[in-house]
């Protein structure tokens, strides 16, 4: 197996569902006592959350390349950011490394296009919705992104960052989630993209009204394959998925 380096913290609750999906594919994939080998660079996400409210986008760039390089030196193989929203920065943390970085979107597109699906709603914090950075990845490869209204999307996020970052999974909230995707398949959309970790704690994939696509299962799917796979060129696997 390949060592796989993660940049977590962003939140704990969200690294968490990586390691333990990572962990869990590999013990079914090779049985025994068999687990990933990991190096996990989790960061404090109380000056990170500062940071994204006050728009420092350059320090959070540095912060995380240099976690990347970190990982890089302590053997890492391949690195992966355990954050949608921080894919913003993909290519500032990317540049700063030799090795691989996986991207969220690309594990994603690939499952929504392989079911035939050419609309769908993207969820996550009000970077990921509002930005480009995922939305253009998933765009570029022929699905088209909608949003929820303003005052959902706000709802969302205030969620998310006063919430599930802390791990608190309010029953309150996954029916506020129930609703918003109800209004999603009334408005046209086909399916959701889950483009944020913490959202799978309050959003069952398997009992809503529409098919979900729950990024971080997918990214986290991708990196086992990527673990297991010491067949193809680190390189070559990273453009692959």
């Amino acid at each position: 197996m390949r060592k796989l380096g993660l940049i977590g913290g962003m939140s704990w609750a969200s690294t968490a569902i990586y390691y333990e999906k990572i962990n869990r594919g590999v013990r079914w994939r090779l049985g025994g006592h068999s687990n990933a080998p990991l190096i996990l660079e989790s960061l404090d996400f109380d000056p990170i959350a500062k940071a994204l409210v006050a728009g420092e986008w350059d320090w959070l760039g540095d912060h995380l390349a240099d976690a990347a390089k970190r990982l890089e030196r302590s053997g890492a193989e391949g690195i992966m950011l355990c954050s949608n929203t921080m894919h913003k920065l993909y290519d500032h943390v990317a540049s700063a490394v030799s090795v691989p970085v996986l991207h969220v979107a690309d594990a994603t597109v690939a499952a929504i296009r392989a079911d035939g699906v050419s609309r769908a709603a993207l969820l996550g914090t009000r970077f990921t919705m509002r930005e480009g950075f995922l939305r253009e990845r998933l765009q570029g490869q022929g699905v088209t992104l909608s949003m929820p209204a303003p005052e959902r999307m706000a709802e969302i996020d205030r969620i998310i960052f006063d919430e599930l970052v802390q791990g608190d999974a309010r029953v309150e909230s996954k029916r506020t989630m129930r609703t918003v995707i109800a209004e999603l398949q009334k408005a046209g959309d086909e399916a959701v993209v889950l483009g944020c970790a913490e959202l799978a704690l309050i959003v069952n994939p398997t009992s809503n009204v529409l098919p979900i696509y729950d990024t971080t299962s997918l990214h986290a799917g991708a990196a086992l394959e990527w673990v297991l796979d010491e067949r193809m060129p680190a390189q070559a696997m990273a453009a692959a998925n």
